[in-house]
């Protein structure tokens, strides 16, 4: 089994209690680490070495919600009518752009996201996919590009009835249990599977009680969580008291949906029992600050009561420093009582719900003996004292993605000194700049 030593490193646990260890030597085998500790790695034979000698050694960070399909629309023109409330935004913008996707097009975007995520940082991506004209066989694209590039994570379908009706909530059930039952076979085979899968939904305004049904066949015939969108707009809201009369995990609950391995996005408008349900029930919750304020649709000043709450981006890219500092001074800015700590560890808390998404089958958000290998070295110079009780305050305050040196998953080196070694980063940037200008073309000709 392959060895890699990380010798005299300073190491920053992100997962509270806080903690800070200088001049340590990691020890990794395979997938897992070995051990920790002062001359832990001395006299190892055949193992590489990686001089961790003036550099912070922390678990990946966890993007607990994106949306890959994304990564082809950074900057984007197209014409589009009025965007003055959500409904409008997804109309005019998002449900163009995945309807604009082909295989190509959704294999570059896995790509390309997976790659920025490593490049900051990020060594999981929990994706929501959605590509309504081209979905038997999309999540195997996503999986392929996450793969390749070396990212860990996992992907599902958004199951949702806006363009095709119950045909379409179908088709889209079909692509999450076949996609499930694909790494189950994988792995039946003794592979390493490094993307997962959930059963997506989008958002409970778009599915019908005859889809949760199906949703929820889903999840116990596949043994994986949900991962949906609510109340991510007050519309979500309204439109189940109007045609349910029911709040919306009410009607989740109604199927079995709420579970410890669901994953509730957003969340803006849920109300204080909802979330009180959700608790009890030990779903993850996740917050996406950049995009509220991008879509104007609210602030979720209710954080604090979510026990599993954990941090994404919406398919605003993989920056988890990023993400994390925007999250936190939006906060701050409404005058929530969260501190950065408190930040901290609900970005580490993604590694829960990666651990939940992988079935058990280890344990991650530490450097210590026993846990997965997905690891981030930083080249971080602190102006002041880096201790257990400032490490919350120097992440947020000080750490960048532009301070990531070296990434690995899993036990592999996937980034180095900032350079990807398997892969020929320029050219999948070139080709993709080429199929993103084929996309923007075929979205613009779509009506909304």
């Amino acid at each position: 089994m392959e060895k890699l030593v990380i010798k005299n490193v300073r190491v920053i646990q992100t997962q509270p209690p806080f903690d800070v260890l200088e001049g340590v030597d990691v020890v990794i085998s395979g997938s897992e680490i070995l051990s920790v500790g002062k001359g832990a790695g001395d006299n190892i034979p055949g193992a590489k070495v990686i001089d961790g000698s003036g550099k912070s050694l922390m678990p990946g960070n966890v993007c607990s919600h994106h949306h890959y399909y994304s990564g082809l629309s950074r900057g984007m023109q197209i014409s589009a009518g009025p965007q003055e409330d959500f409904i409008q935004v997804l109309k005019e913008w998002w449900w163009r752009l995945d309807r604009g996707l082909d295989e190509e097009a959704t294999y570059y975007s896995s790509l390309i996201c997976s790659l920025d995520a490593i490049a900051a940082g990020t060594t999981s991506c929990v994706d929501h996919h959605a590509s309504p004209n081209y979905i038997k066989g999309s999540l195997s694209a996503i999986a392929r590009g996450m793969e390749e590039v070396g990212v860990r994570g996992s992907t599902c379908f958004e199951i949702t009835d806006r363009n095709g009706g119950m045909k379409e909530v179908e088709e889209g059930v079909e692509e999450n249990i076949r996609f499930a039952k694909e790494v189950d076979a994988r792995r039946a085979k003794g592979e390493n599977v490094l993307c997962e899968a959930m059963i997506g939904g989008h958002a409970p305004f778009t599915i019908p009680d005859e889809g949760l049904k199906l949703m929820s066949e889903a999840v116990k015939e596949t043994g994986r969580g949900m991962h949906l969108h609510v109340a991510e707009a007050h519309y979500d809201q309204i439109h189940s008291h109007h045609h349910y009369g029911k709040d919306i995990v009410d009607r989740l609950d109604d199927f079995g949906l709420l579970a410890d391995n669901t994953l509730l996005v957003h969340g803006v408008w849920l109300s204080e029992k909802e979330i009180a349900k959700a608790n009890e029930r030990g779903c993850f919750i996740s917050h996406q600050g950049r995009s509220n304020m991008n879509n104007h649709i609210g602030y979720c000043n209710k954080l604090p009561l979510i026990k599993k709450l954990v941090i994404g981006t919406d398919g605003c890219g993989g920056n988890m420093f990023e993400e994390l500092k925007c999250a936190f001074f939006k906060h701050k800015d409404d005058g929530g009582p969260f501190w950065p700590s408190d930040f901290v560890a609900a970005l580490n808390r993604g590694n829960e719900l990666v651990a939940s998404n992988f079935g058990g089958r280890g344990k991650w958000g530490k450097v210590e003996a026993g846990y997965k290998a997905d690891l981030v070295l930083l080249d971080y110079k602190n102006p002041t004292p880096l201790l257990n009780a400032n490490a919350a305050g120097h992440f947020v305050w000080g750490m960048a993605s532009g301070h990531v040196n070296t990434v690995i998953v899993d036990g592999r080196v996937v980034m180095e000194n900032r350079v990807f070694p398997h892969l020929d980063v320029d050219k999948i940037y070139g080709e993709a700049e080429k199929i993103a200008s084929r996309v923007w073309k075929t979205v613009d000709k779509i009506k909304a």
